[in-house]
Order: C-alpha cells, then sequence, then structure tokens
C-alpha cells in the first residue's frame, strides 16, 4: 500500500485527556547538550543546582507563608517585603530551574519532592511571631548562601562560566541583599530616644 493510498487517521476536535507514556528522562540523569562542556561537568552542576533549586523554592515559600501570617505593628512594611521578596525569589527558581535544563538535566519541581530535598527545616503550620518568623528566614537564607558560594567555587574551577554566573551575579547577590532587608528589622534599637538620652 503506498502513502498515497494508505488509509489517514480521521482528526477530532475532542482533546486527548488520560494519555500515560513512560518518562523520557529520568530525574537525575543528563542529556547531551551542545555547550561544550563534558557531561561530569554537566551533571555535577545539574545536581548541585537541584539541590540549590529545592532550597531556595523552600525559602520562596517560606516568604509567602510569612506575608500571608505576619502580625503586629510592622505588619504593613513586613508584609509588602516579604511579598517582594517571595517574586524575587520566584525568579531565581526560575532561572535556576532553566540553568538545569540547558545543562542537559532535569530540574525538581513538585513539592512533594522538594520536601524531600531541601535542608531548610520545616516551619509550623501555625503563625509565629515576627521574631520567630524573620529567624527562620535568615537561618533560610545562609542555608542558600553557603550552598551557593560552594557550588559558584566548583563551577568556576570546573569552567562552567554559565552556573558560575548564575550563582554569583543572580542568586548570591539576591540573597545577600534580602538578608539585609530582613536583619535590620530585629535590631533593637530605640524608637524615639537614642540610649542615654534623657528626655527634656
Amino acid at each position: 500500500m503506498t502513502t498515497s493510498t494508505a488509509t489517514k487517521v480521521a482528526r477530532s476536535a475532542a482533546p486527548l485527556t488520560g494519555q500515560r507514556a513512560h518518562e523520557i528522562q529520568a530525574f537525575g540523569s543528563v542529556v547531551s547538550m551542545p555547550i561544550a562542556l563534558a557531561e561530569h561537568t554537566r551533571r555535577t552542576s545539574a545536581d548541585n543546582l537541584n539541590q540549590l533549586l529545592a532550597d531556595t523554592m523552600t525559602l520562596r515559600d517560606l516568604y509567602k507563608k510569612h506575608h500571608w501570617q505576619v502580625s503586629g505593628p510592622t505588619f504593613y512594611q513586613l508584609h509588602l517585603l516579604f511579598d517582594k521578596h517571595f517574586n524575587e525569589q520566584s525568579e531565581l527558581v526560575d532561572q535556576i530551574a532553566e540553568r538545569i535544563m540547558m545543562l542537559g538535566g532535569v530540574s525538581v519541581a513538585m513539592s512533594a519532592d522538594v520536601a524531600e530535598m531541601t535542608l531548610i527545616p520545616r516551619p509550623p503550620k501555625g503563625r509565629e511571631e515576627v521574631p520567630v518568623q524573620i529567624s527562620r528566614l535568615l537561618h533560610a537564607h545562609s542555608v542558600v548562601l553557603e550552598e551557593a558560594r560552594a557550588m559558584a567555587r566548583r563551577a568556576a574551577e570546573a569552567g562552567d562560566d554559565g552556573t558560575n554566573d548564575l550563582l554569583v551575579s543572580s542568586v548570591i547577590r539576591t540573597n545577600e541583599m534580602q538578608v539585609w532587608f530582613v536583619a535590620e528589622h530585629v535590631v533593637d534599637g530605640p524608637l524615639v530616644h537614642a540610649d542615654g538620652q534623657s528626655a527634656d
């Protein structure tokens, strides 16, 4: 039977739902990508970035939790600040995940998988006081910054300039800036009178 006389498959406007198939790439593997980096280098960077991705997603979600649950005299300022930082962390999540894919890897994506991988302690479901919320955020930032710096050094040594640039220019700088903005909210300073100064 020739192509011209073969039976044509009928087309339909109905959506094809319920489809199933095997994965096309296993998590933890890398496929060949023509970006002039050895497979070992790409695999190492992808593995490192997946850990960073899981921790960045956790930090991002911690910001959203605190954005919703913050209370007290600084509610307005922190409500807005936490949401701003959430959006900035969301941008980092996308950049890290896309870099993993550029390296030929598979980025972690689902919350259950992230929860298994993250190094950041899980907070309680309930509301906490502002100083505790901030302490949790600062600890999470320290986890991300410590691993990002170590990963940046390894990427530089391996010649993975793209990963190094992402880590230094985006991840480290964003997290350092956010630490500064958040940490200043727990400085125990006077509101009206300087220490040692008496009111007239």
